[in-house]
């Protein structure tokens, strides 16, 4: 299955859960009188939403690259995932004011209704299978390198972190009472912070590969050991790295003896351009720029 079809597959798995459990959310928070119930609804819609932003723009990335793209168009893959990140931190703005509005309201002296038991089935059944869609979500993510699919499978997660919050809070309303009905609320808002935390650390990532920062120091350190496996190549120097979506992107010059001839030199560097898309991918892009090995009068 190609890497395009897995993310496709299993996204669309997280949208079926995502459909079946806004219906039963919002079902269970109107009938149940649950604020904290209604508001996980609205982050379960928030990931229906992200699932066909995830679905377009992965299309749009496996696209190969073109005269206009001629890197590609991985960085399609990176816009999703600041897309769903932003998604995320609207939800979790959106759900933490809503839920301060109400807590005002009872320190002011205004009554809550206690949620139904309806209400807190809900969250137990969304906590089981968010996580379930998680933990399928976030494998096919690592294993094909798509952070935009990882960025999705967090928000299963974040679901399924926003629901536990919510059984605690209507749990503990229908525990100890009308007196207690705040929880309720209260547990709202701790959802939205869970969600505003995870939604700034896509947003970070996804900021940091749109304006090219390196690949992390210990890929460039596998880099640098695959080159010194050429004992012909030495001094590598000016190494530039970054991704372009799930694909790395390597710029490198390194030093040769100057009396070997171009079809030798052409053979080391073709060994080594092999050896790193062995490594990191086939699709990995290498640019080696040679250079002969400086005079002992020049050093």
């Amino acid at each position: 299955m190609t890497r395009e079809k897995e993310i496709v597959r299993i996204t669309l798995w997280g949208s079926v859960v995502n459909v079946a459990l806004t219906i039963l959310k919002f079902a269970a928070g109107i009938i149940g009188c649950s604020a904290a119930m209604i508001a996980d609804a609205v982050h379960s819609l928030s990931d229906l939403l992200t699932d066909f932003v995830v679905l377009l723009f992965v299309k749009i990335s496996s696209r190969p690259a073109d005269s206009d793209h001629p890197y590609g168009h991985g960085k399609y893959e990176t816009l999703a995932t600041s897309i769903v990140a932003i998604a995320l931190l609207a939800a979790g703005g959106v759900l933490a004011a809503e839920g301060i509005e109400k807590i005002m309201s009872v320190m002011h002296g205004e009554p809550l209704t206690v949620p139904g038991r309806i209400a807190l089935w809900a969250a137990l059944i969304s906590i089981a299978a968010k996580e379930i869609i998680y933990q399928l979500t976030v494998r096919v993510a690592r294993r094909v390198d798509s952070s935009a699919l990882e960025a999705n499978a967090w928000h299963h997660r974040t679901d399924a972190l926003s629901s536990i919050a919510t059984a605690i809070g209507i749990g503990g309303a229908l525990l100890f009472g009308g007196a207690w009905a705040v929880l309720d609320p209260i547990a709202a808002v701790l959802v939205s912070i869970f969600i505003i935390i995870a939604a700034c650390k896509l947003l970070h990532e996804a900021i940091q590969d749109l304006l090219e920062k390196r690949l992390p120091e210990s890929v460039e350190q596998q880099i640098r050991e695959i080159v010194a496996t050429d004992s012909d190549m030495s001094q590598m120097h000016k190494l530039r790295t970054r991704r372009v979506g799930n694909i790395y992107s390597i710029e490198m010059h390194v030093r040769m003896r100057g009396d070997i001839s171009l079809r030798e030199a052409h053979r080391h560097s073709a060994i080594i351009e092999q050896k790193l898309r062995e490594r990191f991918g086939e699709n990995t892009m290498v640019t080696i720029h040679l250079e002969p090995l400086k005079e002992p009068c020049c050093e």
